[in-house]
């Protein structure tokens, strides 16, 4: 039904608990799940056979030693059990209404390509998959914290096999900067491309960032931030999961009607457009508004919105 693929952090610590949860979850959403870890991480390969996935220990890397992303999307396409594939970071733990809505989508769609926002969840301890709806503890849990990330973090791709093909940059997995070119390739394909934030909820265990010498800044500013920025072909080619031409709620598809107002306020090559509304369009909107008001409320015009409900004594 579904492969899953992704590389690790070495299996230490914290980071090893969370990394071993998030594969576990995802070995137990159906009977058909495969899931293939792909490098030569410390504990990589105990932890495979612990779980029982496949172990790809085998990646292509840069100097530093960072895993590309055309080698592991290229490869796992080539070795998947299944036609229906999920990069997903090894940190996130997904519940059964992720298979459920692929099931659906399934269905709709020969060729798509699904993501969604994440929530972040401080979980320090190895999750009881044994206990009787851990999964409804773990979506109480995300969501009593209440903190879904904005939609440029971007954690997971839900894509039919041939979606991403040789043509594929030798981006850096970790670094930022690859996602969003994934999510622009995705659109560019012509394929359906969807959000899936309102409906599903993805975990996102929260860790630190000791594993990039510079850290969190590493990771989004460093040299291969960078390079990724670079190779990605700069903002033209810098999307992120509002961007996504339709979005699943409930159980329908929808057009995303609100991602030409979301890709206008944050392109910075439309910087302009912010600067009008700032500095012409609101002052004149607003000078007309209270210049016309006492007319707009003899005639009852005000909107609604304007009208303080008035509270009984």
């Amino acid at each position: 039904m579904l492969t899953f693929f992704t590389t690790a952090k070495p299996f230490v610590g914290h980071i090893g608990v969370i990394q071993r949860n998030a594969l576990k979850s995802w070995t137990l959403l159906h009977g058909d799940v495969e899931v293939i870890l792909f490098g030569d991480d410390m504990g990589a390969a105990e932890v495979a056979k612990e779980l029982g996935i496949r172990h790809e220990p085998h990646t292509e890397k840069n100097e530093l030693g960072t895993n590309r992303v055309d080698y592991i999307f290229n490869r796992a396409q080539e070795i998947a059990r299944y036609d229906l594939l999920c990069y997903s970071n090894c940190d996130i733990v997904f519940l059964p209404d992720f298979v459920e809505a692929l099931e659906r989508i399934k269905k709709q769609y020969a060729q798509f390509l699904l993501l969604g926002r994440r929530w972040d969840t401080e979980v320090n301890e190895p999750i009881d998959f044994s206990v009787k709806g851990w999964a409804d503890q773990m979506r109480s849990r995300a969501l009593a914290e209440n903190k879904q990330r904005p939609p440029w973090f971007i954690d997971y791709f839900a894509f039919s096999r041939g979606l991403f093909g040789a043509d594929l940059p030798p981006l850096l997995v970790g670094r930022a900067g690859w996602d969003n070119w994934m999510v622009w390739k995705g659109i560019e394909s012509g394929n359906p491309v969807i959000d899936a934030s309102r409906t599903l909820v993805a975990i996102h265990q929260n860790h630190d960032y000791l594993h990039h010498p510079e850290g969190k800044t590493g990771v989004y500013d460093g040299e291969e931030a960078k390079y990724n920025f670079k190779l990605a072909g700069g903002w033209k080619r810098m999307r992120i999961i509002s961007d996504a031409p339709l979005v699943l709620v409930s159980d329908q598809i929808k057009n995303n009607w609100k991602r030409f107002g979301h890709a206008l306020q944050r392109n910075p090559t439309l910087s302009w457009y912010s600067d009008v509304l700032a500095t012409v369009w609101h002052p004149v909107w607003f000078f007309f508004l209270d210049v016309t008001r006492p007319l707009r409320s003899a005639l009852g015009l005000r909107s609604k919105a304007q009208q303080r409900p008035q509270t009984k004594p």
